[in-house]
């Protein structure tokens, strides 16, 4: 559906060339909730930018539904924006326009006739739970509210993928929850592919399917929602996991002094919730201490975490190890 080959962009400050992005090369596929994760500054921003040519790559390719973004002329990408809809962290809605005006805007732009339009508004107002608020006007709105119009105006011209710009780190958790079940329920009805940029490792535990890392501009890391969580491959993954966790370093709980090994465990689906731990020390002569430990709710699993701390004589504590390990348990030694 969507295919970035290396893609880069530059900027030009003090005389100095900046890359934003470098050579990020990604596949997403129709239909799928793709997670761009970051820190402040990382390039996210940038690159989902690149993607509707609000910002012009300096380098690479960007094909959406077979159509090469960046070879278009201004006539055809001001047509192929029509199949991609955004929505912003600060909602950019018109300030002196209704909430029926803002989702109408993109409609009367593009000469539809006022009986199409007033279908296809309040079609989308019910959609979003709006259809109260259709002549109130922005001031009057929370931000959650102000982010459903956003939405919806998104939608207006049916596209088929929707761009996420850090669209819920302005609002409370409980917000976020519910956008994110909104932006869920969109793909499912509508089959539209959704790429979400974020700092946030809850929205991603909560909505994505697949989610790339990125750093310093570049993607250091691309997995399966499940098997981030189950196992992170570099060190900005396991932070931002740990962060979610229990905002606590794993270096800072590991024991100064300690005579064993400490490990960190994943845990998937059904096995987050079986003694397996309770089993090992019964069954090896070892000392266990746990010192972290939780289970993370996923889009459709669960996956559980603990650091221990195993004491005793070596080949015990290896055969402890090796038990975990064939009970489908990701074993990492810290």
């Amino acid at each position: 559906m969507i295919t970035i080959e290396n893609l880069s962009k530059s900027f030009e400050s003090e005389g100095k060339k900046i890359w934003a992005v470098k050579n990020v090369n990604i596949h997403i596929n129709k239909g799928e909730i793709f997670g761009i994760i970051g820190l402040s500054g990382a390039g996210k921003s940038t690159l989902i930018r690149c993607l509707n040519r609000l910002e012009e790559p300096t380098e690479g390719k960007i094909t959406i539904d077979d159509v090469d973004i960046t070879s278009l002329n201004k006539n055809e990408l001001r047509k192929s924006r029509k199949d991609i809809g955004m929505i912003f962290q600060h909602f950019n809605l018109l300030s002196q326009k209704t909430v029926y005006e803002n989702i109408a805007f993109p409609l009367e732009l593009d000469g539809v006739n006022k009986d199409e339009i007033n279908s296809k508004v309040n079609t989308l107002l019910d959609y979003v739970g709006l259809i109260d608020k259709k002549n109130a006007y922005p001031s009057s709105l929370s931000g959650g509210q102000k982010q459903r119009v956003a939405i919806a105006r998104a939608l207006a011209n049916n596209p088929k993928v929707l761009l996420s710009d850090e669209a819920t780190s302005a609002l409370d958790p409980k917000t976020t929850k519910s956008i994110l079940e909104l932006l869920n329920k969109i793909r499912n009805e509508f089959g539209l592919t959704i790429v979400l940029i974020t700092h946030q490792m809850e929205v991603v535990k909560d909505i994505c399917d697949r989610v790339a890392i990125i750093e310093n501009g570049e993607i250091i890391e691309t997995n399966t929602n499940l098997e981030l969580f189950r196992n992170p491959k570099t060190k900005t993954a396991k932070a931002f996991i740990s962060g979610l966790k229990s905002n606590v370093e794993e270096e800072s709980i590991v024991p100064d002094e300690f005579n064993g090994k400490v490990i960190r465990l994943s845990f998937l689906g059904n096995s987050a919730r079986e003694p397996i731990v309770s089993r090992m020390i019964k069954q090896f002569n070892i000392e266990v201490n746990i010192l972290s430990g939780n289970i993370n709710e996923l889009v459709s699993t669960c996956v559980g975490h603990l650091i221990l701390e195993l004491s005793g004589e070596d080949e015990e504590v290896k055969r402890a190890i090796d038990y975990l390990k064939n009970q489908n348990v990701n074993v990492e030694v810290i």
